[in-house]
């Protein structure tokens, strides 16, 4: 017998946060090639196939597989008033047992930035991720001088943690990161930021 059941979605005030389908494919291909400048110095390197339809399908598989079995939940942003696809905040790396954390990542389109989106989707993903995936700790990282991500993190409730040094390979370099999290039960008040 078949069993299916309702896929997540997270609703903000202008937005409907979703895992991605194949029909998505042009839409992302599109803002992800005309965004390449924006998103380049925050990013991995894209392989070559990066925006290859096979590629998309790939990403579609993996992303219900990973909801499915609760390892991740990688949300598209789409505006509702015109279902325009602005980019995607993903709660990736979720583990279970007494941990109860996963890792939030996240990017927009360039012609999308700075009009709250972002910190629209954040807060509505932490919420959700809370609410009713029953975690306790969200951890995000960013590079230092990424002041717009790091603005999107302390006003959503996450608050610095420190540096992790060579974290991540960013535009073909590793690279530092700073630290931040987010407690269901944060009582730590503001924290210092490095």
């Amino acid at each position: 017998m078949l069993s299916f059941r309702r896929r997540p979605t997270v609703e903000t005030e202008r937005m409907t946060l979703r895992l991605p389908v194949h029909a998505d494919y042009r839409a992302w291909a599109g803002l992800r090639e005309a965004s390449i400048e924006h998103l380049r110095p925050w990013e991995p390197v894209w392989a070559h196939d990066h925006l290859s339809r096979k590629a998309f399908t790939n990403r579609v598989y993996w992303a219900g597989r990973a909801e499915q079995t609760g390892t991740a939940l990688p949300m598209l942003m789409f505006r509702r008033e015109d279902n325009q696809l602005l980019g995607a905040v993903t709660l990736d790396n979720i583990r279970r047992g007494p941990v109860q954390a996963g890792t939030m990542g996240y990017w927009i389109g360039a012609d999308f930035a700075r009009r709250g989106y972002m910190k629209e989707a954040v807060q509505a993903l932490v919420h959700f991720s809370f609410a009713q995936l029953d975690l306790s700790r969200i951890e995000s990282a960013c590079l230092p001088e990424n002041i717009a991500s790091r603005g999107v993190l302390e006003k959503s409730g996450f608050k610095y943690e420190g540096v992790a040094q060579s974290y991540l390979q960013i535009n073909g370099r590793w690279r530092n990161h700073v630290l931040y999290a987010n407690l269901r039960n944060d009582r730590r008040g503001r924290t210092d930021v490095g």
